[in-house]
Parts: C-alpha cells; structure tokens; sequence
C-alpha cells in the first residue's frame, strides 16, 4: 500500500523496500530515463525531420499529410505502448490507466505542440498558412474531451475516437479545399 492507503504498483525489484526508499529509487531512475529520453529526442528530431521532409518530396505528398500521419506514431509510441501493457491486465483500474494515459498524451501533445506553433508564428512573424490545420486539431481535442468527460466509455466510441484520426486530415484537406489556408 501507498502512503495514502491506496494500493499501489511498484516495480518487483524494489517491492521489499519501505515506502520512502521505493520513492527515491522510482524518481532516480524516472529521473535516468527521462534523461535518455530527452537525449535520444535531441539526437534523432532532426534527421526525422530530414526524412519526413524527403518522403513528401519523393512521394509528392504535402510535408503536412506525411508528418501528420508519420510523426505521431513515432512520438507517441511508448504511450501505446503503456496502454497497451495496461488495458492486457483488463481490470477497471488498468484499463482507466490505460485511456488516461492516451487521453492526457494526446491532449498534452496536441495543446504543447500548438502553443509552441503559434509563439513561433507571433514571436518570429511569420506569415499565417494554418487556419485549417489548426480548426482541425482544435475540433479533435473538444471531441476527445467531450468523450473524457464521460463516467462510462462503451466500446463504440473507441471507434469514435480512432475515427477522428482520418477525419481530421479529411477536414484539414477539406477546408483547403474551399480556400481556407
């Protein structure tokens, strides 16, 4: 059990050490692969870009369209990956840890990424092209918060909500369509 009542999971190799000794090893090695992992992001972001960047060129594929479908499934692998690991155990409580972890993931990376987007586009001044994109991650997020607020998620929305994918590249193709840039 936690400090505060609740059971909690904790690795096997430290479960025969107290609560606070748990703690300290659980940060230092969160702490350690954090690290890595932002020295892997460092060391690979920019030839991904490079090759997103080629892939739409040898393809005649819009940048946008290969990144949008691309980099996300790159980014957000270990998320899936957790999830996945959760939801096996099919219990209430894992499977709860398994849509939040999605649910904060997306909604984490689509409001960051964004904000960065547009300090970028008003610090720098630069010339604004992303009305549609930008509808179109907004429209997404409110949909999969409309879902997230919910008590109890049926099997039909997973659907729903895996839908919105290919919905919001048909939407941002749309919009471009009738001249929003």
């Amino acid at each position: 059990e936690g400090e505060g009542g609740g059971e909690v999971e904790v690795p096997e190799d430290v479960a025969h050490l107290d609560w606070h000794q748990q703690q300290r090893v659980i940060k230092r090695r969160a702490t350690l692969l954090m690290a890595v992992g932002t020295g892997l992001v460092l060391l690979f972001s920019d030839p991904m870009v490079d090759v997103l960047s080629n892939l739409g060129a040898r393809t005649g594929v819009p940048p946008f369209y290969i990144s949008f479908i691309c980099a996300p499934l790159a980014s957000n692998a270990s998320e899936l990956l957790a999830s996945v690991y959760y939801a096996r155990k099919k219990t209430r409580r894992s499977i709860t840890i398994s849509l939040s972890t999605l649910e904060g993931a997306a909604c984490m990376n689509n409001t960051f990424c964004l904000a960065i987007f547009m300090a970028l586009v008003a610090f720098n001044r630069l010339a604004w092209h992303f009305t549609a994109e930008t509808l179109a991650i907004l429209v997404v997020e409110v949909t999969v918060a409309g879902f997230a607020r919910a008590r109890v998620l049926r099997g039909w929305t997973s659907l729903v909500v895996l839908a919105l994918f290919p919905a919001s590249i048909a939407l941002v193709a749309g919009l471009e369509a009738i001249g929003l840039d």
